[in-house]
């Protein structure tokens, strides 16, 4: 009940990764079936599973394009890095178009779960990619939410899945006997007892059953270690050519699956690292379920590689190269058994810790931070980041004098970029300040760019700021303002050149 999931979707990305052009029917095959298709192909009677020969005599002038999965994560890559930089640190994919992250942390700090969604739609948008959103608190119900745009309510995974047919479920051995059996809607599998699921149709059965019932698909726990089955393969000398590379990630796959086959465990998740020889290094997580192929790792690699060379993070010319590569399971978990939580039974400050370093090995040095108090006038001086593990030497002390400083009380909501405010009078004409911090006019109204607008009833300041006058570049001239409304908000206004801005919210 405490896990939620947010999975954003890409629909038709292989396509896009084609190279698709405007209104131009596009089919991507893979092994002589359509795994993709473009709207105009659709259209057409084109659909995804049929064979390459029946999609071309249903649209005659269709393009059929052959499925390049390492150029769809070379392609993808970059987005992935633009959303953790820009809505959240952490995420997995599970294939390229399709993402899946915790919702929990990055819901709290855009200000819910909507907004959450919205952000990280608007972070794709800014990649010109149409995506949609779903949030359930399963990784499989998101994915489902996603293609509706839903946010399945807490809790409500099962009734939300019920309607819904068995072919969903992506067994089709399983898919077929259910519906020669009558059971033909997630709901209707999911009212079987649990046991006699298991004892007819066995441990593919009862996982499936559990995704039925809106459940994390392995609920048991183990406590093998990932460290334990990491696959190292070191290059001497460092590697300069791709296809080497990529050779020995799919023998460290194979060995990797080796491993954990005879521990009788799967993982959720699979981190591939790459330590260069000017010891710096890279990593990127892909959603696993024990399904992965050891092509499938190769591939997943190889598009990698391509990615951070492109993107000028990687060179494996004559002075460079790679020295080794690292395949990493995370959250083991027994083959019919349920995913593990983060600490365990335990949460200790030194299991976050270590944990906290492990994530920033994955994600960067500042994708874990600590919040320090430190000195300053407006809401947003008085909290520094620093990255755990670091000692910032540069911290203002708290105490003053801060001339300027704002009065308590603080507000509960900072904005890490001001809204766009309007402060308008009786007459609707915009409230200024003057150079003698006096009001133009009594406020009014108050609109606040997402917020709505309402009536102003009462204000507090305005309070001057003026810092570092003497520096012209960094120079800084504005005015605070208190503001509640009649709808119950309360605001903290700012007015620099003489446009209003909303810097924090008291709510």
């Amino acid at each position: 009940m405490g896990t939620r999931i947010i999975v954003g979707w890409i629909p038709d990305y292989p396509v896009i990764a084609a190279g698709a052009q405007g209104a131009e029917p596009v089919a991507v095959v893979h092994r002589d079936a359509v795994v993709a298709c473009s709207a105009s192909a659709r259209r057409a009677g084109v659909r995804r599973r049929m064979r390459e020969r029946v999609a071309q005599a249903r649209c005659p002038e269709l393009r059929v394009v052959e499925r390049d999965l390492a150029a769809e994560f070379r392609l993808f890559e970059p987005v992935v890095r633009h959303i953790e930089g820009t809505v959240m640190p952490r995420l997995e994919v599970i294939r390229p178009g399709l993402i899946a992250a915790p919702a929990r942390g990055p819901s709290r700090y855009w200000g819910g779960e909507s907004q959450l969604a919205d952000r990280l739609a608007a972070a794709l948008a800014e990649r010109e990619l149409d995506s949609r959103t779903g949030i359930a608190d399963s990784v499989f119900t998101a994915a489902l939410a996603a293609r509706t745009g839903q946010l399945v309510p807490r809790g409500g995974d099962a009734p939300w899945l019920a309607p819904f047919p068995v072919g969903v479920l992506g067994v089709p051995r399983l898919v077929e006997l259910l519906e020669r059996l009558g059971i033909r809607t997630l709901g209707a599998f999911a009212a079987l007892p649990e046991n006699k699921v298991l004892a007819r149709f066995g441990a593919e059965g009862i996982a499936a059953h559990r995704t039925a019932r809106g459940q994390h698909e392995r609920p048991l726990a183990v406590r093998t270690t990932f460290n334990e089955h990491t696959v190292a393969y070191d290059f001497e000398p460092a590697a300069h050519l791709l296809e080497p590379i990529v050779f020995a990630a799919k023998a460290s796959a194979e060995q990797l699956h080796q491993r954990l086959a005879a521990a009788g465990v799967v993982c959720a998740r699979l981190e591939s690292v790459v330590e260069l020889a000017d010891r710096r290094s890279l990593s990127r997580t892909y959603r696993h379920e024990g399904r992965l192929s050891a092509l499938a790792v190769a591939e997943r690699v190889r598009g990698l590689l391509e990615a951070w060379t492109d993107a000028g993070l990687l060179d494996v010319g004559t002075e460079g190269g790679i020295v080794r590569l690292i395949l990493r399971p995370e959250e083991l978990t027994a083959m019919t058994g349920r995913q593990s939580v983060l600490f365990g039974e335990r949460d200790t400050p030194q299991e976050v810790e270590r944990a906290a370093a492990r994530v920033q090995a994955i994600l960067g040095h500042h994708a874990v931070v600590r919040a320090e108090l430190v000195g300053g006038r407006g809401p947003a001086d008085q909290v520094r980041h620093v990255p755990v593990g670091d000692v910032d030497t540069g911290l203002r002390p708290p105490a003053g004098p801060w001339p300027g400083r704002l009065p308590a009380p603080h507000p509960a909501t900072v904005f890490p970029c001001w809204l766009p405010a309007l402060l308008t009078d009786a007459g609707g004409e915009p409230v200024s300040v003057s150079g003698r911090l006096a009001l133009s006019a009594a406020p009014a109204r108050l609109a606040v760019e997402g917020h709505g607008e309402a009536a102003v009833d009462g204000w507090s300041g305005p309070w001057p700021a003026v810092e570092q006058w003497w520096n012209r570049d960094h120079a800084r001239r504005i005015a605070r303002l208190q503001i509640t409304t009649a709808d119950g908000h309360a605001w903290l206004l700012v007015i620099e050149h003489g446009r209003w801005w909303a810097e924090a919210h008291y709510g």
